[in-house]
């Protein structure tokens, strides 16, 4: 039986607890760009094209950096990635108000976007690895980065809501915080003894047809949501009246509804299955994300709720497919699942920006409900994979260890 984070004396339990709370401390920074946007337009009277170019300084590097750092972890086990990466995130956000500089400023949010992007492969790698094939537990460490989402706009109202701009290296603090938590999981992971040359196959061979039919979903998914996230506070505000607190609680709710949703997916998963589970969320989310953008009044939290959960019930779900489609390659798969569903959506955010400018927000925002339907289209012709949970159980049942969970698969030296 090959050793486990257990076998050290931390429970599986324990350690996706804590790699969920260090994914919430690090996503905090991912819903704080957009945060930031409504403080950087009033102060510094930027237009919707630049503000949009904001998250692209966060999206460009991040969409790019994300698959190389997946395949780095695939060649060489960086628990390391954790705390660095999580610092940078929240160094770089910290920074991103001080200066009046536009330039400086996408420069500092670029580095928070580089730390995030470093972070997702390999603590998708380490958490694979804790939940043992479960969809349960790795929806749990999702609903952390669902939870820093969530809680990112509160934070920032209060921080920077509070005294402005210069108050952005408070921000520093959930990185400081994400850095304490997951020190047990690398002590556990330092103290495992590897087993193995670090060339064992995995039980699999790679569905790469597969594999790019999901990522471009994860493509169109990303794009919907992450337009509402730059947006939609900003038309939230609009939408009632020009009241600012409207914005940050649109943005909550979005954030917020992402949690519930991808707990959901996960529990209807172990029962149906993840493809088909995905397909329905996504059919399902074409009519929310049009309820949000087009039914007037308060009706429109109600509509962001069901998007946001209809958009993360396939959230973690799509990382492990991922993962199942290349087995081979399962820091590659988590980099580019897990990373693209908050970086490509925001190469697309300056296009709906200068829609916006050209006719009017709500006008921008409409084709974001085609994206559900493209996603949809996509995961009918997907197959469902023999999962690696099912293949260790066979694998255990005839006395050998679980190949595509192994040390030596997962800690590729």
């Amino acid at each position: 039986m090959p050793p486990t984070l257990e076998h050290d004396g931390v429970r599986r339990k324990t350690s996706i607890t804590l790699l969920s709370l260090g994914h919430a401390c690090v996503d905090v920074y991912q819903g704080a760009v957009a945060a930031l946007v409504p403080y950087f337009v009033a102060e510094r009277a930027y237009g919707y094209a630049a503000a949009a170019g904001l998250v692209l300084a966060a999206s460009v590097l991040s969409s790019v950096a994300q698959p190389v750092f997946g395949l780095l972890t695939d060649r060489w086990a960086m628990p390391w990635l954790l705390p660095v990466s999580t610092l940078l995130g929240g160094v770089g956000i910290a920074l991103s108000g001080l200066s009046g500089s536009y330039e400086l400023t996408l420069v500092f949010i670029a580095i928070s976007g580089i730390g995030v992007a470093a972070y997702h492969p390999e603590s998708a790698r380490v958490a694979r690895l804790a939940s043992e094939g479960s969809h349960s537990a790795m929806a749990w460490f999702s609903v952390g980065g669902n939870f820093g989402f969530a809680t990112s706009p509160l934070l920032v109202a209060a921080v920077v809501g509070a005294g402005g701009l210069e108050l952005t290296p408070l921000l520093v603090l959930p990185a400081l915080a994400g850095v304490a938590v997951c020190l047990p999981v690398l002590h556990a992971l330092g103290r495992r003894a590897v087993g193995g040359s670090g060339t064992s196959a995995p039980s699999r061979d790679d569905d790469r047809r597969s594999f790019v039919k999901l990522s471009l979903a994860v493509i169109f998914r990303s794009i919907v949501f992450m337009g509402l996230s730059t947006f939609i506070a900003l038309y939230a505000t609009q939408h009632m009246g020009g009241n600012t607190a409207a914005g940050t609680v649109a943005l909550f709710v979005l954030y917020l509804g992402g949690a519930v949703g991808a707990v959901l997916g996960g529990a209807l998963a172990d029962r149906w299955g993840r493809v088909p589970v995905c397909r329905w969320s996504y059919l399902l989310t074409v009519g929310a994300v049009a309820g949000a953008v087009f039914v007037p009044g308060p009706a429109i939290y109600l509509f962001l709720a069901l998007t946001s959960a209809g958009l993360y019930v396939p959230f973690s779900l799509q990382v492990t497919l991922g993962q199942d489609y290349l087995p081979s390659r399962i820091g590659t798969a988590s980099g580019i699942t897990l990373g693209l569903t908050v970086s490509i959506g925001g190469l697309v955010s300056p296009l709906i920006g200068s829609l916006a400018e050209a006719t009017s927000l709500q006008t921008a925002l409409a084709p974001l409900i085609l994206m559900p339907v493209l996603s949809w289209l996509l995961f009918r012709s997907l197959p469902e994979p023999a999962t690696s949970r099912t293949a260790g159980k066979a694998d255990r049942e005839a006395g050998e260890p679980d190949a595509a969970l192994s040390p030596a698969a997962l800690d590729r030296r």
